[in-house]
């Protein structure tokens, strides 16, 4: 059954690479061609693994508790998640947030020669006994893995002693994939497996599952849920922020969406030929082309494309005054875009509503799924803007932005500012980015960075960045081993 969904890892995807660089055209041939191969770095800077994200996927979710096995620095990162897990509790109208319950099993030398299961079992129990759990997520961890602790075993066999609580094993070891967005995989295996199992519920009709990446804020859920209940949708938004209840209605929904292209494309895959539910994959609903688009593609779907098309006129209507005005401020900059691989390619279309230029831009990945969005790009922008596929390797970025010296910066720009670049990201919890009244707000933003670059010139002249003159010489790419160069 479902033991069988992820048969693969994110590596083994067509066409994929999460290491690779240069013109979009040149990749873009590449890929059409079936020749596009990962190059090897010969250096390379830290990133994350996949027990993040699947802690990120899972952490906001409602009577849960959360067990990493594994050393304590592992569950370090939840800090950072917690904190979105808060902000998110007060948008929703919680005055008072709690922290989420996550745990670690303080797994020592003395569990890696000996084995953690016995520290394991007393976790569970302990956190079992203080929160009274609907579920514990168990997450494994590079340590736990090396040594072959049986997460599976362990939580069967304390299964038998709760009832009311469901201990669901999470297998997100870091080294069994490179590429960080596999914990996405591993978290809709385990939700299928252990919460959904064999039930099939009747169809719930105008049900769509939304399947949206923990980096979306609740204003931009709101905005989903109201461009959907304009086609007569209604709204069951999974995993951020969701519940045990919320979960087992998953293969009640007449549809399924995804948010980003490859988030939880596999796993709408398995819900369709499992139980019959048709899905569209499209990009996120940045810009006024992605969000056409977007509620185009689900109106299509579900026959509602009539419906769709008076929204989305209704809404252009309102904001084209203050978009054209904006305009009129910003248009011919030169952009660089430095986020996630769906976030970042809907960036780039909604700078096309400013006219404003995309030069280059930074991507976790690239794979068959990006290729026809990034033609779509270089409609608008030329085939020569340069695509960095990096995870989190900010050496390469600093030499691009700096080599290409856009007038502008999208992304997390702590750095760029020490290069004197006017920044901002769409990373925004607080306010739509999404939809038509998010192209107004992040317009607004974009251009209030411009016209105030004060604290990016101050920077820039007291602050430097920790890389010498001779590698902003070499070429950006020059610790990739491509296939070209070895021609």
């Amino acid at each position: 059954m479902a033991t069988k969904l992820l048969d693969a890892l994110r590596e083994d995807r067509p066409g994929f690479t999460s290491s690779q660089g240069g013109p979009e055209c040149y990749l873009r041939g590449k890929s059409r061609g079936g020749c596009l191969k990962p190059a090897d770095r010969t250096f390379a800077q830290t990133t994350q693994c996949q027990q993040m994200n699947a802690i990120a996927t899972l952490l906001s979710m409602e009577d849960s508790v959360f067990i990493v096995h594994a050393p304590d620095g592992c569950s370090g990162c939840a800090s950072m998640f917690n904190e979105s897990y808060k902000v998110g509790q007060y948008h929703r109208g919680k005055r008072v947030a709690k922290n989420a319950h996550i745990v670690s099993s303080s797994f020592d030398e003395n569990d890696v020669i000996m084995g953690g299961e016995t520290k394991l079992r007393t976790t569970i129990r302990s956190v079992v006994q203080r929160y009274q759990p609907k579920i514990v997520f168990l997450f494994s961890s590079c340590s736990s893995g090396i040594i072959g602790d049986d997460i599976d075993a362990v939580a069967a066999e304390l299964q038998k002693d709760y009832d009311s609580t469901v201990i669901i094993p999470i297998h997100c070891e870091g080294f069994k994939s490179k590429i960080h967005s596999t914990g996405f995989d591993v978290v809709f295996n385990a939700i299928q497996n252990y919460i959904i199992g064999d039930d099939r519920p009747e169809t719930e009709e105008g049900l769509v599952n939304i399947f949206a990446t923990t980096s979306i804020g609740y204003a931009d859920q709101l905005e989903l849920e109201r461009m959907l209940k304009a086609i007569g949708l209604k709204v069951n938004y999974i995993p951020f922020f969701s519940s045990y209840e919320k979960l087992k209605k998953i293969p009640a929904a007449e549809y399924s969406v995804s948010v980003c292209q490859v988030f939880a494309d596999t796993y709408m895959k398995f819900l369709y030929e499992e139980y019959g539910i048709p899905y569209v994959i499209t990009g996120m609903p940045v810009g006024t082309r992605s969000t056409d688009r977007w509620l185009t593609e689900i109106a299509k779907m579900v026959g509602k494309e009539e419906e769709a098309a008076a929204f989305l006129a209704r809404e252009r209507a309102a904001v084209l005054p203050e978009i054209e005005s904006l305009r009129e401020k910003i248009q011919g900059r030169r952009v660089f875009v430095c986020t996630g691989t769906g976030r970042g390619v809907a960036a780039a279309t909604l700078i096309e509503d400013y006219n404003m230029k995309l030069v280059g831009i930074q991507s976790p990945t690239y794979e068959d799924a990006y290729v026809d969005d990034y033609e779509r790009l270089a409609e608008f922008h030329g085939d020569d803007f340069i695509i960095d596929v990096a995870t989190m390797q900010p050496f390469e970025q600093v030499n691009l932005v700096n080599r290409l010296k856009p007038d502008f910066f999208i992304g997390i720009g702590s750095w760029v500012d020490k290069l004197g670049i006017p920044n901002t990201h769409i990373l925004e919890p607080k306010r739509p980015t999404f939809g038509y009244r998010g192209v107004v707000y992040l317009g607004r933003k974009i251009a209030t960075a411009l016209e105030n670059t004060a604290w990016a010139d101050k920077m820039a002249a007291h602050r430097k960045l920790p890389y010498r003159d001779s590698w902003y010489q070499q070429d950006a790419f020059h610790y990739m081993k491509r296939e070209e160069d070895e021609e």
